[in-house]
């Protein structure tokens, strides 16, 4: 709306042609959500406490982690006001990227928020069962991929490309994109709700891959840069860079109130989302396997609680009682329970994630 004002403004004072520049908009984008952020954060907190919107521990968790039970969860709604607010404002609203990323959060988002109501309405930790959760997740993330597939003017949209290989890229076809979409969205959604286990541990991951992602947007959305590069021209892409500003800027003042130790927690409503968001922009940018590498925690985090979860059945149907891998999955309690202290869990994977996205960042050049 902001954009479409100065647009107008600019017929007659030039000044106002600055907000056309997409850097200008991002930096003013993750301020904006960064400041809706701080100002509506206690509000929210307040609200969802009076509400009694608290958080049900689950018992076969860390015990270390039931003092926790009744801290006020659905924060993740902060977030996505935020963004929301935020890339209305200052986003290019006839971009149909745009659209298809903040329709596809938002769509997580209620389906993360339905989940987190039955948890608390019902104090019942499983909240909504796996089956409905996976279909409404699947629902979206296929109405994505196909909207994705049939809307991309050229091959190089819905090619497979691999990192730091100059002309490496595999030609996935109509189906082949859609199956590829449709697991990149519903599978980083769930990753990063798995990751979702302790104070700060999924967020500020996002908010790095998120600002990461808004380089690969701007230089994928340039065609002098995108050639330059030798990485897929996706005309408009470059607009992302607002949405992906305000999940940064959104990110970071949830974290504000997020940190050890937590006065509210995501719960799947941020979580779902905001992985959804990262499985879609990479899907556009072309850029999935840069995501494997920036979101490595993700990846670790949901196979750990695969792995753990397979060898069990596997050991109770084999020898009669389930053993396990890990002492506890995710990957996180594991080392809560070797010893290490919430924090320093944390803090760690949050250097693992930036040693990952710099890693990531580098395939722009190493080609």
């Amino acid at each position: 709306m902001l954009l479409a004002l100065s647009q107008w403004l600019a017929q007659d004072v030039r000044f106002f042609n600055v907000f056309n520049y997409i850097t200008l908009r991002t930096v003013l984008a993750a301020m904006t959500a960064l400041l809706i952020s701080f100002v509506a954060g206690p509000r929210v907190i307040r609200w969802l406490a009076a509400k009694k919107i608290g958080q049900a521990v689950r018992t076969d968790g860390p015990q270390t982690h039931l003092v926790k039970s009744g801290t006020p969860t659905m924060g993740g709604v902060l977030i996505l006001i935020a963004i929301g607010i935020t890339t209305l404002l200052w986003g290019d609203l006839t971009n149909k990227y745009v659209w298809t990323v903040l329709i596809v959060t938002l769509g997580y988002g209620i389906v993360g928020w339905y989940d987190d109501w039955k948890k608390v309405v019902y104090r019942d930790p499983k909240g909504l069962s796996a089956k409905w959760k996976y279909f409404w997740q699947s629902l979206l993330g296929i109405g994505a991929a196909l909207f994705l597939a049939f809307s991309a003017k050229s091959t190089a949209q819905t090619e497979l490309i691999v990192p730091f290989f100059k002309t490496v890229a595999y030609p996935l076809g109509v189906i082949g994109f859609i199956t590829l979409t449709y697991f990149v969205i519903v599978g980083t959604s769930n990753a990063v709700n798995l990751t979702d286990g302790l104070d700060g541990l999924a967020i500020m991951p996002t908010v790095m891959i998120a600002s990461a992602f808004a380089i690969f947007a701007y230089v994928t959305g340039h065609a002098v840069y995108a050639k330059y590069l030798l990485i897929p021209y996706v005309p408009g892409a470059g607009e992302l860079c607002i949405l992906l500003g305000a999940i940064a800027g959104a990110g970071l003042g949830f974290l504000w109130f997020n940190a050890y130790p937590a006065e509210v927690f995501m719960g799947d409503v941020g979580a779902l989302a905001l992985g959804a968001a990262l499985g879609t922009v990479a899907v556009i940018i072309r850029q999935e396997i840069v995501l494997v590498i920036m979101g490595g925690v993700f990846v670790v985090e949901t196979l750990s609680v695969m792995l753990q979860v397979s060898y069990f059945k596997y050991t109770k149907k084999r020898f009669g009682e389930g053993r396990r891998i890990l002492r506890m999955a995710p990957l996180h309690h594991h080392f809560e329970q070797t010893g290490w202290k919430e924090t320093q869990v944390v803090v760690r994977f949050w250097i693992i994630t930036i040693m990952l996205v710099l890693v990531g960042l580098s395939s722009l050049k190493l080609r």
